[in-house]
């Protein structure tokens, strides 16, 4: 995969955001979707999961049921095989994903990054959109560089220039995301907020208050 400048992968037609919830088990999206969510990834670690094809193949399912933006982390062959709207991958799958038939098969490319480096990496694929992380600490995965915070943000944002939509991800909650939000980020991605709330439909209502531009 040479630096030059690819053609571009599909745009998302309904915008990314401004809630991004990332989960790691079909069962979310069933309910999150009916919930008014436009944009979801199904994240789930174990590839020898015994269900991971088939709830790849529900979750695909549900985002043309609710006309919902449904993204498969990692999994770019069944999400190719299956037709998936969008796939999620991070650097070290970027190298071994064939990007040319996502491409081909119209199927939306949203791609990690954590450094500078990466982000110009993932710029020069024309992207459907990138994430920037990890924002805040976080325990739902292992990472191999600090936490950028919110300034480190600020700058890829900048570096970005509006050429494709922007998520920020990891340790956002509704104590942090206002100062996010701030940034000019397209959008939020959200785990445990989202996964761990006491009240699912209260949360996703909380961060609706929050998430809010007036401009846009």
């Amino acid at each position: 995969m040479s630096g030059v400048m690819q053609q571009s992968f599909p745009v998302m037609e309904g915008g990314i955001g401004p809630l991004y919830p990332v989960v790691d088990h079909v069962r979310w999206i069933a309910r999150l979707l009916p919930l008014g969510v436009k944009t979801v990834q199904l994240r789930i670690k174990d590839p020898a999961h015994p269900e991971l094809e088939a709830q790849i193949i529900e979750a695909i399912r549900l985002g043309r049921e609710h006309n919902a933006q449904v993204f498969i982390n990692d999994y770019w062959q069944l999400a190719l095989r299956h037709g998936a709207y969008g796939v999620h991958l991070g650097q070290e799958d970027l190298a071994i994903a064939d990007l040319d038939a996502l491409r081909q098969a119209n199927i939306r490319l949203g791609v990690s990054t954590r450094t500078a480096a990466e982000l110009q990496r993932g710029l020069a694929l024309a992207p459907s959109y990138v994430a920037i992380g990890h924002i805040f600490p976080t325990p739902t995965k292992d990472m191999p560089t600090p936490p950028q915070g919110v300034a480190q943000l600020k700058e890829h944002l900048d570096t970005v220039a509006g050429r494709y939509p922007t998520v920020a991800i990891g340790g956002i909650d509704l104590s942090n995301v206002a100062n996010v939000w701030q940034t000019g980020v397209s959008c939020v991605a959200v785990v445990r907020a989202v996964t761990a709330a006491a009240d699912l439909e209260q949360a996703l209502a909380a961060f609706a208050d929050k998430l809010v531009r007036e401009s846009c």
